[in-house]
């Protein structure tokens, strides 16, 4: 790939494409507004769309010779309520309302809910939240016929409403037909990684694995139900990584929950070494408006200062008026939080005790190696991205350049906290490494003249797993002169 330079900041920013920002002019806008990684989300669109919106990517990805990660987001198993006579009804406060298994159209008494599974599962006293919690219902009575509630908070309910069950598990898979359908799509594209949403247990996950197989495509764990977060660890060792999902977490959970364990799962899967998203509403009001509100701004800025490995745009950029802009002023939080003299401090508070293997050792002594010397880069070379996922759960103080024979690697690693990916061809010999490491430093703007350097690598090398030598570098000045000439 062509050289390009480094964005200048560690965490990634993930952008949503859709009818406002597919088109591929508005792609390599968002690229270089600040974009690493676009989303397609399988609720909406068809495959042919899909497929387009991808093909675009890829030839904007050659254009600006950067690795950019492609996550498709598959829609999972929502619940919805069936038909009314009349489009809607409206149930009333404190009233009684009734969900059954009629298919006939439903009115302010009740509607079908076409869900069998749910009928076996409620319990007296449990929760149904409706439209996202726009309407909230307990139940009074439930059986496998009909589940009788009382309204806490009456409302407008329209056809084909989601309804939200925070205090079950529901025995329905994370993968609908549809699902399976797009699953297929998505590996049949090459995406580089698939979101799985709705995720109420570590099965859900293992199922999604099984079914992506060994395609070489990395598994996202989306985090929105209560279930998940009290299962976490278990679901971040079946996952490639995690999405913290806040719009169904925000409704199935009361809002003031949602902030500490947004800190929680992200603080849980750094101490991973996998990437970790925080998504939803970020900047919410740029759908329309071409400035965010100082909360969101906020919001973005308190992720970056938690360590989270890259902050996601929805209808910002997928349906919004300001795509560009919403990129851009994400871009611009980031680095002014990243420039602040308290970041290090803060971003290193989730500390890591390396594992006892030779790999996270000299992981960790990078680290340790960049807060006491001047180091401008952290070279890493690597097969399958192991050994810069090792690195980046330090949060080392340098910026990393990951040098890798694989584009697919690369691609998924644009979604990795301080990594600045490059597909090259392999190396064979330590000097190969050495004065590669060197070179290819000039090349992306990692330091200049008398700069130091760490180099991390395996011997023999293209082993995968063999992560065991650490060199420290220093560029001269003849270097610097051959790489201009």
């Amino acid at each position: 790939m062509a050289k390009f330079d480094p964005r200048g900041r560690k965490v990634k920013i993930l952008a949503t494409l859709g009818p406002a920002s597919r088109s591929p002019e508005m792609i390599e806008k968002l690229l270089r507004a600040g974009a690493d990684a676009f989303r397609v989300n399988m609720s909406h669109g068809d495959h042919e769309t899909h497929a387009q919106t991808i093909a675009a990517i890829r030839e904007v990805e050659k254009a600006v010779g950067r690795p950019v990660a492609v996550l498709c987001d598959l829609q999972g198993p929502k619940l919805r309520v069936g038909q009314f006579k009349d489009g809607r009804a409206v149930i009333r406060h404190s009233g009684h309302f009734r969900f059954d298994r009629d298919p006939a159209l439903g009115d302010e008494n009740r509607v079908c809910l076409p869900h069998p599974e749910l009928f076996g599962v409620l319990r007296k006293g449990q929760r149904l939240l409706i439209d996202d919690g726009k309407l909230r219902l307990r139940v009074i009575e439930a059986n496998e016929d009909k589940i009788l509630c009382s309204a806490e908070v009456g409302g407008v309910i329209s056809d084909r409403k989601g309804v939200n069950v925070p205090d079950a598990v529901v025995p329905i898979p994370a993968l609908t037909e549809k699902d399976r359908r797009d699953l297929s799509f998505a590996l049949d594209q090459g995406a580089d990684w698939i979101a799985l949403s709705f995720v109420q247990r570590p099965e859900d996950v293992a199922e999604a694995r099984r079914l992506i197989g060994g395609s070489g495509t990395a598994l996202m764990a989306k985090i929105e139900k209560p279930a998940a977060v009290e299962r976490l660890e278990e679901i971040i060792e079946l996952a490639d990584g995690i999405m913290v999902a806040r719009g169904d977490l925000g409704v199935e959970l009361n809002p003031e929950e949602v902030p500490p364990i947004q800190k929680r799962i992200v603080a849980i899967t750094r101490r991973s070494g996998k990437p970790v998203v925080v998504a939803t509403q970020m900047l919410e009001s740029m759908i329309e408006s071409p400035a965010p509100t100082r909360a969101e701004v906020s919001d973005v800025a308190n992720a970056v200062y938690d360590g989270a490995d890259a902050v996601m745009l929805s209808a910002e950029t997928a349906s919004g008026a300001w795509p560009e802009e919403a990129v851009s002023i994400m871009h611009r939080i980031a680095g002014q939080v990243e420039s602040d003299p308290g970041y290090r401090q803060q971003v290193s508070f989730a500390q890591v005790m390396p594992d006892t293997t030779t790999a996270d050792a000299l992981s960790h002594a990078c680290a340790s190696i960049a807060e006491s010397l001047p180091i401008a880069g952290i070279i890493v070379f690597t097969g399958s991205g192991s050994t810069a996922r090792r690195v980046a759960r330090e949060r080392p103080a340098a910026p990393m350049l990951v040098l890798t024979p694989s584009s697919r690697i690369a691609r998924r690693l644009a979604l990795l906290w301080g990594t600045h990916a490059v597909s090259t061809k392999d190396i064979g010999s330590f000097e190969e490494m050495i004065a590669k490491g060197k070179r290819m430093a000039l090349r992306h703007g990692f330091g200049t003249a008398g700069s130091k350097l760490i180099a991390l690598a395996g011997v023999p090398f293209g082993t995968p797993g063999s992560t065991n030598l650490l060199h420290v570098v220093t560029l001269s000045g003849d270097e610097l002169h051959k790489h201009s000439a």
